[in-house]
């Protein structure tokens, strides 16, 4: 009685095990994955976020340090629901509904200020001081606290068995960041 309440229990377990993968191998977690590797600061998150702070040649080391840190804290701060999966073969959508800092505004605000208020960004000869300027709009986007929704619909094709999230579309990224200009 032993040796089958034994070999059940394996049984059991090697079942489960199985069905716990396959769980984590649909679309909706592949994409709740992906969005709760930004609310984690997941090392590869990490990694596109110091090639998206590098990409800023006008910011210099301490207004990067500070554009890197808004982001993590963007990051962080993002929410989503997922609203609809839809499968078709080896492809799929997932339709998702993210919610993150408005930084498109904030932006915005930055460009009037800074065409509106030309003398408070000037050095002492005069001239338009970049870094004053960069210094403005990182307090501005600090200190946001609007929030934007968007929807994203993330493709997916299964590969080997494996569903795997397309490439995203410079549109998407936009969204994820807050600067998707709506």
């Amino acid at each position: 009685m032993r040796k089958i309440l034994s070999i059940l229990g394996v049984v059991l377990i090697m079942t489960g095990c199985s069905l716990g993968t396959d769980m984590d191998n649909t679309p909706t977690k592949q994409v709740e994955t992906y969005l709760n590797n930004y609310q984690t600061l997941d090392s590869n998150v990490l990694t596109k976020l110091d090639s998206i702070v590098d990409q800023e040649e006008a910011f210099d080391e301490d207004q990067k340090t500070t554009y890197r840190d808004i982001l993590k804290k963007h990051y962080q701060d993002l929410t989503y629901t997922i609203k609809e999966e839809t499968v078709n073969g080896d492809k799929a959508t997932v339709e998702a509904e993210i919610e993150v800092n408005d930084y498109t505004k904030a932006l915005k605000d930055a460009e009037t200020y800074r065409t509106t208020n030309e003398s408070d960004l000037q050095d002492e000869e005069g001239k338009f001081d970049e870094s004053k300027f960069n210094d403005y709009k990182l307090d501005l986007l600090r200190s946001s606290n609007e929030r934007v929704k968007y929807t994203i619909y993330f493709s997916l094709t299964k590969k080997d068995g494996k569903w795997e999230l397309d490439d995203l579309t410079q549109t998407e990224e936009e969204k994820i960041l807050g600067i998707y200009e709506y």
